[in-house]
């Protein structure tokens, strides 16, 4: 059994006159000491809590699945104009944008090498639900998602070992290559699953994907929250990785909408790369770190993923909620156009109906 000593001296008059000098929670309180358990209270909420995050992830994407045409889904494999922008912004915009951030701060080496790897990481599920929301294509977010990860085998290395040159040796940083792997599969083969539930029943397909994103919202906000329980003792870093754990997924939601319009995309597709761009994959970008880093080392940037993983939620949320005023006032001010229409055509045509018996000419048309 795991525990330690706690050695106190305790005589018998001062055991006798108070009975709360032992600890309540000591499995052993005799003689001179006292035995504790161990607080393991975070590794088992951790493990509980990836077990039943990584459940719902697989739910949900499953759900996403169903919202994704097969023929679409394989067009882009076949035209992959808009993946490959998807991928000059996520193994381009986005190291690179984490190098300049580094300099223009001169954060220490350490805390650089940390923001590169966020930088160099591949997309994050919760993109695939929020361009759901901001009605994107859900057929260009899944394969983004899918390709990146799958890309990420390759492009992480190169990327680390181009910027991380100049702060550390890029053969110190440890990629999990296990990890992409899980992450791949937990993707692809939820995701197939949804897409064959909607070839082949589609209407039940629609029941299940609005289930999914409502559960996959839930999924979103207990993932910081849960973040935010387990690292809770890791919040004092360098206030310049708070800014730069503000700055950066802005960015990359802004850049990646600006170069795919440049790259002539549609408007639902540009605010899928964006999303796609920005939301980076927090969690492996976490594991890289813990795997590659002595716990002297972590207590610098330990915290900077959780941090990114908050600001990328709060401004995905800023842009749900400003599309969806912004959709809500155009269908108003379109709605208001058609009426305001119906009713000079009604207004044009009634005398013209009295005079010539319901004749219509073509100057009132």
């Amino acid at each position: 059994m795991q525990a330690y000593l706690l050695s106190q001296q305790f005589n018998t008059r001062s055991l006798a006159e108070n009975s709360t000098a032992c600890p309540a929670n000591a499995t052993i309180c005799s003689g001179t000491s006292c035995v504790l358990p161990e607080d393991n209270f975070n590794e088992t909420l951790s493990v509980v809590l990836s077990t039943v995050l990584t459940i719902m992830l697989a739910l949900v994407m499953f759900s996403m699945g169903c919202n994704v045409d097969i023929k679409k889904f394989l067009g882009h494999i076949k035209r992959p104009w808009g993946i490959f922008v998807g991928f000059l912004c996520q193994f381009g915009i986005m190291p690179l944008t984490a190098f300049l951030l580094s300099l223009a701060f001169n954060v220490l080496p350490i805390q650089a090498v940390v923001v590169l790897i966020m930088g160099c990481c591949p997309g994050g599920t919760a993109s695939n639900v929020i361009a759901y929301w901001v009605d994107g294509d859900m057929d260009l977010s899944i394969s983004m998602t899918t390709c990146s990860t799958l890309l990420a085998m390759g492009m992480m290395p190169l990327c680390l070992f181009v910027y991380t040159k100049m702060w550390t040796d890029s053969n110190a940083i440890v990629l999990p290559y296990d990890s992409i792997g899980i992450s791949l599969v937990a993707l692809v083969i939820p995701v197939s699953f949804g897409i064959y539930v909607n070839h082949r029943w589609p209407s039940k397909a629609k029941v299940i994907l609005k289930v999914g994103s409502i559960v996959g919202a839930i999924l979103i906000v207990l993932t910081a929250v849960v973040g935010g329980i387990l690292y809770k003792g890791s919040w004092i870093i360098s206030p310049k990785l708070w800014i730069i754990g503000t700055i950066f997924p802005a960015a990359g939601y802004s850049l990646g909408f600006f170069l795919a319009r440049i790259a002539g995309l549609s408007w639902h597709r540009c605010r899928t790369v964006s999303l796609e761009t920005g939301m980076q994959n927090t969690q492996l970008c976490s594991t890289i770190v813990q795997l590659s880093f002595t716990p002297e080392q972590l207590e610098l940037m330990f915290t900077f993923p959780l941090i990114y993983s908050i600001f990328q939620l709060l401004f995905a949320l800023l842009i749900l909620g400003g599309y969806r005023l912004y959709r809500r006032h155009r269908v108003k001010t379109k709605t208001d156009v058609e009426k305001t229409e119906e009713k000079e055509d009604s207004k044009s045509t009634s005398p013209h109906a009295k005079i010539n018996g319901g004749f219509v000419s073509n100057e009132t048309k």
